[in-house]
């Protein structure tokens, strides 16, 4: 759908997957080969195009049918009967309990988010300006139990995003909403023990603020989002609400890490896959495999088309 105003552009996407993860794995690299080697007029530079294409299609060959054979053998668990290590559940998206994540961009209320803010440089082409995603923790919850979810690292597919332009801005959110299906992949472990005391927060907050402060560059990269070279009441208020989230999302950490029974699923440390995505596995399994089988053609065609024409 498409609205538009005299000085806004607003174009909402619900029905495509994004992908927050490498855009390798599903060739978008090709693209920006096939234009060098268009932008080189000559026809010298197209065996090393292809060549350099069967290269990338072999990784993500290799990347892709990878992440297939992870969701087809990893059998689903439960929450309370999981086993420690490498697991996979299915269940649905839940806040915790607390303020509320907010979304940097439209101020959406949500599960997970991440963003990108682009501009138009003078040839008409758009430039990343500033990125980011949320580290706060939420919940998987089956109808055995809860998970805490700690998204730092993770690879994300969602169809739930947002864009619009601004101005010569574009602006770009993907997000997991609450009470969404949630698949996962990741590292599984309970933990025991005593609770622990999470510190004060307001001093937490304060410290991390004049941390903020003492670098006026990242300060004025995250925060000044009008890009006037001040940061505003409203765009400090919104400095303060992001140093709250994640002096909670530490201690939240802290506290996961102490207190008896607490599940927490997060980044495995051994380097394996770790997938969050808002669709079943069958899902996201057929479209890995698809990629697969598309990456072994290209890897093997331009192999062999490359080696004819040197």
């Amino acid at each position: 759908m498409i609205r538009q105003t005299p000085q806004r552009v607003a174009i909402n996407f619900t029905s495509s997957t994004r992908v927050h993860q490498p855009g390798w794995l599903s060739g978008a690299i090709h693209f920006v080969i096939i234009a060098l080697a268009f932008q080189a007029e000559s026809g010298e530079v197209w065996p090393y195009a292809l060549l350099a294409m069967s290269a990338v299609s072999f990784f993500a060959w290799v990347a892709n049918y990878r992440r297939y054979r992870h969701i087809q053998d990893l059998p689903t668990s439960k929450v309370a009967s999981a086993a420690q290590g490498y697991v996979e559940l299915v269940g649905r998206t839940e806040l915790l309990p607390g303020e509320p994540i907010v979304s940097k961009l439209s101020r959406s209320r949500c599960c997970w988010y991440s963003y990108q803010i682009e501009e138009k440089g003078s040839n008409d082409k758009w430039g990343i300006v500033d990125s980011g995603s949320s580290v706060e923790h939420f919940l998987l919850v089956d109808d055995t139990g809860q998970c805490v979810i700690s998204p730092d690292g993770a690879e994300v597919l969602t169809h739930d995003d947002k864009s619009w332009e601004e101005s010569d801005r574009r602006y770009t959110e993907w997000l997991l909403l609450p009470k969404s299906v949630i698949y996962a992949i990741g590292e599984f472990s309970t933990t025991a023990g005593t609770a622990v005391t999470a510190g004060d927060e307001r001093a937490d907050v304060g410290a991390l603020l004049a941390q903020w402060k003492a670098n006026q560059k990242e300060l004025h990269g995250r925060f000044d989002l009008d890009r006037d070279g001040k940061v505003s009441m409203k765009e400090w208020e919104l400095a303060r609400l992001q140093a709250r989230r994640e002096v909670r999302a530490r201690q939240t950490d802290v506290q996961s890490r102490s207190v008896e029974g607490v599940h927490i699923l997060r980044k495995p440390r051994d380097g394996r896959l770790f997938l969050l995505a808002n669709e079943l596995p069958g899902k996201i399994g057929s479209r890995y495999r698809f990629w697969s089988w598309v990456h072994l053609v290209i890897f093997l065609g331009a192999g062999n088309a490359g080696l004819i024409m040197l």
